[in-house]
């Protein structure tokens, strides 16, 4: 008897052959794939994102699993100069400055790796590892330039996806973000690129189990959460910020700034200077917080 269907036989024969085969590749790019896997039916990345909330929504998927799957997304459009700290809010070391200078600015920031410079702060000469300075302790008359790294440079307009692959694939974990005209804009981390897809990574003065959010660092300074309560501020430091209105010291500053401070500016308030040192998600995550300095009496005043 003759088969009333060759046509499609014929097809499903030559599906199952091409994967019986190995040395076929699917050439669809893992963005494509996943439309297809999540709703055959979507045809742009809104509406991807749609059916990841709707498959969180109908248990299909964990929110964890949708967040992450949304940033790998959101992340294929971005470049480094979208995610990178600007220039004029980078931690910079001068080759010559002296050792205590160099060790107190480490100490403050709590960086592991820093930029260099030589002359003007524009120009980059390498990148230093925290932990080497502890080489120059025990030799003081070792030469700060031998401890160097080469610097890695890449331009504005580098996609996250391939700035994650050569992080990746040369180990590397910072570099440094230069404009069309070569100048230094910024400088981005690996950990800057992560977040993008996995959220904010928590380091080890992150709050946990009800531990104080307020740190004590070796130069006399606190380093406070910007998530801290104004309560215990108030209680570390003597301080008589009000607590009416905002819970959090990130959100006092806020508001009376009118807006989320950048990393580097410092807001003064209730006799504290209040320093943003970290960023993350359209809040402070982090302020180094001191005293703030008692302003000049003019004679006239006196």
């Amino acid at each position: 008897m003759s088969d009333p269907y060759p046509a499609h036989t014929a097809s499903t024969a030559r599906v199952k052959s091409s994967a019986r085969r190995p040395d076929i590749v699917d050439k669809r790019n893992l963005f494509q794939r996943l439309i297809e896997f999540i709703s055959p039916g979507v045809d742009s990345r809104d509406e991807l994102i749609e059916a990841l909330a709707d498959a969180e929504h109908r248990e299909l998927i964990a929110p964890e699993s949708r967040m992450m799957l949304e940033g790998v997304i959101r992340m294929a459009d971005m470049t480094a100069g979208d995610v990178m700290v600007a220039a004029p809010r980078m931690d910079h070391l001068d080759i010559d400055a002296p050792y205590d200078e160099l060790l107190h600015l480490v100490i403050g920031t709590a960086h592991s790796r820093f930029p260099v410079y030589e002359g003007q702060r524009d120009n980059i000469i390498g990148i230093l590892m925290a932990k080497d300075l502890l080489k120059l302790q025990r030799s003081p008359d070792l030469n700060l330039r031998t401890l160097l790294r080469p610097a890695v440079f890449v331009p504005e307009s580098k996609g996250l996806n391939e700035l994650l692959r050569d992080f990746r694939a040369n180990r590397n974990h910072l570099a440094i973000v230069i404009d069309e005209f070569g100048n230094t804009a910024g400088l981005i981390t690996i950990e800057d690129v992560l977040e993008e897809i996995v959220g904010e990574i928590e380091d080890e003065f992150d709050d946990k189990d009800g531990e104080s959010s307020v740190y004590t660092l070796a130069d006399g300074s606190h380093r406070v959460a910007g998530d801290a309560e104004i309560s215990a501020v108030n209680e570390s430091f003597g301080a008589q910020l009000p607590q009416d209105s905002f819970d959090t010291i990130g959100g006092l500053i806020a508001h009376d700034l009118g807006r989320v401070p950048r990393r580097g500016e410092a807001v003064a308030m209730g006799g504290l200077l209040f320093s943003v040192m970290l960023t993350r998600g359209g809040a402070v995550r982090w302020f180094k917080v001191t005293r703030a300095p008692e302003p000049a009496v003019e004679p006239d005043d006196a």
